[in-house]
C-alpha cells in the first residue's frame, strides 16, 4: 500500500491543480484501502482474496457553485484533467447559498493526536486460515450444532488524507483484524442459524477464535424449539448486539442535514429531554485504538469527546458546515468525508452509558415480555418516529425465559421508546457503536 506521505501529496496536489484551473476554493480527500480475507467452510478452504486500491475525491467551488468528482487514476496528467473537469462542472452548477469550506478560523491547528490506530502488523494468510478454522471448530463443538455456514478471518489497512485550499492538510493510517462465523443448529425442518463476530485494531485485542465460535454455536442452539405466545403490549428487552440499532436511529434523527430539512422527529428537541433522567450517550472520536477514531473530522476541524445526550437532554446535532450554516450554528466537528461527494455528518465511537441492572435482573422483573436478539427489516419512519420491525428472540414469563420465538414484530414510536428506556449494566466497548441491554417498558408485540 502507498505511504502516508503519498496520501498527503496526492490530496494537496489535487487542490493545487483545482486552484490553477480557476477554482475559488477546493478540498480533496484521498482514501486507500487494502485487505486480505480467508474464508473456510466445514474444515476446507472456500476462498482467499486480497485487494488494494486508492481513490481521490475533489470538491471545487466557483463562488457559491460547487461540483465534486472522483478518480482512481492518480498518475501523469490525471489530476490536472480531474481538476479541469470539476471546475467546468462547478461553473455549470446552480448556486447553493450554504456551500463552502469549513470556517478557516475553526480548522485544526497543528498535528492531529496519535490515537494508536495502526499497529502495522504483518498479514499472514496462513494465520488467518487457522483463525477461521479454529472458530468454525469451536462452533461445531457446541451440542446440537450441525453445520457451518462459513467462517471468515480478515486483515485490513487504510490511509486517509485531507487537504483544503484554505490551509488544512492532515493524514492518518489505520488497520485492523476481524473474525466472523455463522452456523446452523438442528436438522431437517428444525434448523436455526446464528452468528458471532469481532473486530479490533490490534490482534492482541481480538477475541480468541474459540470464544467467537463458541458464542455463535451457543446462540444457534439456543434458538431450537421455538415456543408460541399471546401477542399484546409488553416490556421488550433489547440484547446488546441489537440495542445498538436504537443508537443508530438516534444518530439519524440528530443529523444536521435531516434537521435542516425538517425531516427528523427530533427537529424541535434541541435542549429538551429526549431520554429519561440519568441516560447519557457519549461520542468519542479520540478513543485510543477505537474502530471509528480519528484526530480531525472530514472538513479538517478538531474533534473532541462530547455527550450527545446528557442526563436525558439532547445537547448537539451532528452538523457538517453546509447543514450548520442552514441551521445557524457552528459546525460540530462530526463531518465524515469519503472520496465521493460532499461531507456528510455522523458519530464516531458512540455508546450509551451503563445503568444499574443486569440483563438477568431485567428479565427477572418482567411478568410477560420479549427479549430481542435479532431484528429484521427497516420499518422506521425518521420523520414521525414510528417504529415497527421484525424480530426474533425469547419469550419471557414470570421472570424467566420460556423459550425462543421468531416471526414477531415489535412496534412503538421512537420518542416514546427513548423517553422510557432503561440501560442495563452490561456495556462492553466492542465496536464503533456500543450499548448495554436496553429495556423498553411497553411496546406492541405481534406474532405471524
Amino acid at each position: 500500500m502507498r505511504s502516508l506521505q503519498h496520501a498527503r501529496d496526492a490530496a494537496q496536489a489535487a487542490v493545487e491543480k483545482a486552484k490553477a484551473a480557476g477554482a475559488d476554493a477546493a478540498d480533496a480527500a484521498y482514501v486507500a484501502q487494502g485487505s486480505t480475507e480467508v474464508e473456510v467452510r466445514m474444515g476446507a478452504m472456500e476462498d482467499v482474496s486480497a485487494s488494494e486500491g486508492e481513490k481521490l475525491g475533489l470538491r471545487v467551488f466557483i463562488g457559491q457553485r460547487v461540483a465534486s468528482v472522483s478518480t482512481s487514476a492518480l498518475d501523469g496528467d490525471a489530476l490536472e484533467d480531474l481538476a479541469t473537469r470539476a471546475v467546468a462542472m462547478a461553473r455549470a452548477a446552480s448556486e447553493d447559498q450554504y456551500a463552502g469550506l469549513a470556517p478557516a478560523d475553526m480548522l485544526l491547528d497543528g498535528e492531529a493526536p496519535d490515537l494508536d490506530l495502526d499497529p502495522d502488523e504483518p498479514t499472514d494468510p496462513a494465520e488467518l486460515k487457522d483463525m477461521a478454522l479454529a472458530a468454525e471448530a469451536a462452533a461445531l463443538g457446541v451440542d446440537r450444532v450441525t453445520q457451518s455456514i462459513g467462517a471468515s478471518a480478515s486483515a485490513q489497512a487504510t490511509r486517509f488524507a485531507l487537504a483544503t485550499s484554505h490551509g488544512f492538510s492532515g493524514a492518518f493510517s489505520g488497520s485492523g483484524r476481524g473474525l466472523s462465523i455463522s452456523c446452523i443448529a438442528g436438522e431437517g425442518d428444525a434448523m436455526e442459524r446464528d452468528y458471532a463476530f469481532h473486530s479490533a485494531r490490534y490482534a492482541e485485542d481480538l477475541e480468541s477464535p474459540e470464544e467467537i465460535g463458541r458464542r455463535a454455536g451457543e446462540r444457534a442452539a439456543a434458538r431450537l424449539g421455538p415456543v408460541s405466545f399471546k401477542p399484546g403490549k409488553m416490556p421488550v428487552i433489547y440484547d446488546p448486539r441489537v440495542a445498538t440499532s436504537l443508537i443508530n436511529h438516534l444518530c439519524t434523527a440528530v443529523n444536521g442535514a435531516m434537521v435542516a430539512r425538517r425531516s427528523s422527529f427530533l427537529k424541535d428537541m434541541m435542549g429538551e429531554r429526549v431520554f429519561g433522567s440519568g441516560v447519557t450517550i457519549t461520542d468519542d472520536p479520540l478513543r485510543r485504538r477505537g474502530l471509528r477514531s480519528h484526530g480531525f473530522d472530514g472538513e479538517g476541524l478538531p474533534v473532541k469527546r462530547m455527550n450527545i445526550i446528557e442526563d436525558g437532554v439532547l445537547k448537539t446535532w451532528f452538523a457538517a458546515s453546509a447543514a450548520a450554516r442552514q441551521l445557524g450554528i457552528d459546525p460540530t466537528g462530526h463531518a465524515i468525508r469519503g472520496p465521493g461527494g460532499s461531507p456528510a455528518a455522523g458519530p464516531s465511537n458512540i455508546w450509551i452509558e451503563p445503568g444499574k441492572r443486569s440483563q438477568d435482573d431485567m428479565i427477572a422483573g418482567v411478568k410477560r415480555g420479549f427479549l430481542v436478539t435479532e431484528l429484521i427489516g427497516q420499518g422506521v419512519n425518521q420523520v414521525t418516529g414510528d417504529y415497527s420491525r421484525g424480530a426474533s428472540g425469547f419469550y419471557i414469563e414470570n421472570g424467566e425465559i420460556v423459550g425462543p420465538a421468531s416471526g414477531a414484530t415489535v412496534a412503538s414510536n421512537l420518542k416514546d421508546m427513548f423517553a422510557a428506556l432503561e440501560p442495563g449494566s452490561d456495556l462492553e466497548i466492542r465496536r464503533g457503536v456500543d450499548s448495554p441491554t436496553l429495556l423498553v417498558p411497553e411496546m406492541t408485540v405481534a406474532i405471524g
